[in-house]
């Protein structure tokens, strides 16, 4: 099953910077071979539903063994079987709507 996922996660403990944890994160993204489009307050994933899990389980371990104590995430995601679709498909069905 593919999945669109919404991902912010923030460590814990490791001052006002998160940059290099975000860094750390979208390498094992690009790694997994997922499509990522990194925005302000996190990262949206594109992939197959096991391949994006799992890529979100080796952030939280990454980032633990880069000092963090603590990790907090939201995740927000979205599946459907009634097509496929991109997204690139969903912010174009947006746009194409606006004045």
């Amino acid at each position: 099953m593919n999945v669109i996922m919404d991902l912010c996660l923030v460590p814990i403990g490791v001052g006002v910077s998160v940059s290099k944890y975000v860094v750390a994160c979208h390498q094992i993204l690009e790694d997994a071979g997922l499509k990522t489009e990194l925005h302000a307050y996190g990262t949206n994933i594109e992939g197959e539903w096991n391949t994006v899990m799992d890529a979100v389980k080796k952030c939280h371990q990454q980032v633990h063994s880069m000092g963090a104590p603590r990790i907090t995430t939201t995740i927000k995601l979205g599946t459907r079987n009634d097509r496929e679709q991109s997204m690139e498909d969903k912010v174009q069905s947006v746009r194409t709507q606006m004045p």
